[in-house]
């Protein structure tokens, strides 16, 4: 029988479009954001805080979702970040508080968990690092860049119309004043503090002790424990078994991972993209108050 050459020409082009439309499907799965999970019964919860905390619905949101599942009896926040900005970092820290009411809250420390990350970490019941986790960086950080003699030489001139004496302060077309140096350094101080009360008060530390080694400095994660930063030396395993005991698990515990927003593949490469350019470029035109470990 002789085969018909449109016959064969389809069927080709059918199977060429099963194997496409599979291979989407396939890679839209494995870089969604999304997490499921089937488990049922007495679970422990993660929450994942990775890179530069700038935004903290997201994370709000898993939060909230797992404290009030009945069914997780125990959270983690599982912390890879070497903190951020001012606003979120307090946002996710209050949201831990709130968390702790309903059920145990453990955090788990991977490479980096230091500034803002520690602070997040400080609204736990426990934290659990590893011996040679990056953490502590308890501090403020804002930058600005002085572009005057820049533009004097390419012949730029700016010019600014304003209210108020200070409201240009941190401007790039001049040099900052003294005052202007002391106004900033005041609302610096302040937040600092904010950050030394976060830390005194969730590891239950005398406010002294925690202002003596609040200048910015890193610890590794054992030195942190000698200090009273981390509570126990461990990996994420082990900080899933001790959020289950907290949580009255009995024997090995069942984990489940936040379910994060549903996103095409598309969505994925643009966001990383964008979330990419959000760290690696920062405009020193437009300053921020940040809890944030800059090596």
């Amino acid at each position: 029988m002789k085969k018909n050459p449109v016959i064969i020409g389809l069927i080709v082009i059918g199977v060429i479009m099963v194997v496409f439309i599979g291979a989407i499907v396939l890679l839209t799965l494995l870089f969604r954001s999304e997490t499921p999970s089937f488990t049922a019964g007495a679970r422990v919860g993660v929450v994942e805080i990775t890179g530069v905390i700038s935004d903290s619905r997201d994370i709000i949101r898993e939060i909230n979702t797992f404290a009030q599942d009945s069914g997780v009896k125990a959270i983690v926040l599982r912390i890879d970040s070497p903190g951020g900005g001012v606003g979120a970092s307090q946002e996710i820290y209050r949201q831990v508080v709130k968390a702790r009411e309903v059920k145990p809250v453990v955090a788990s420390f991977g490479g980096v968990a230091a500034s803002g990350g520690y602070y997040v970490a400080c609204g736990a019941e426990k934290i659990v690092a590893n011996p040679g986790t990056i953490t502590g960086s308890i501090g403020v950080v804002m930058q600005f860049a002085n572009l005057e003699e820049l533009f004097k030489k390419i012949g730029y001139k700016g010019y600014v119309l304003k209210s108020g004496t200070h409201k240009d302060i941190g401007s790039p077309l001049r040099e900052m004043t003294v005052e202007e140096k002391e106004l900033l350094q005041a609302v610096i101080d302040n937040v600092h503090q904010q950050f030394i009360r976060a830390v005194a008060e969730g590891r239950k530390l005398p406010l002294e002790k925690v202002a003596a080694i609040a200048d910015g400095r890193i610890f590794a994660g054992e030195q942190a424990k000698d200090v009273g930063l981390v509570d126990e030396l461990g990996n994420l395993e082990d900080t899933i078994d001790i959020a289950a005991r907290l949580g009255g698990i009995k024997g090995r515990p069942a984990v489940v991972y936040s379910r994060k927003k549903k996103s095409s593949l598309l969505d994925f490469f643009t966001e990383s993209i964008a979330h990419r350019l959000k760290e690696e470029v920062r405009d020193t035109t437009q300053p921020g108050l940040d809890y944030i470990w800059q090596q």
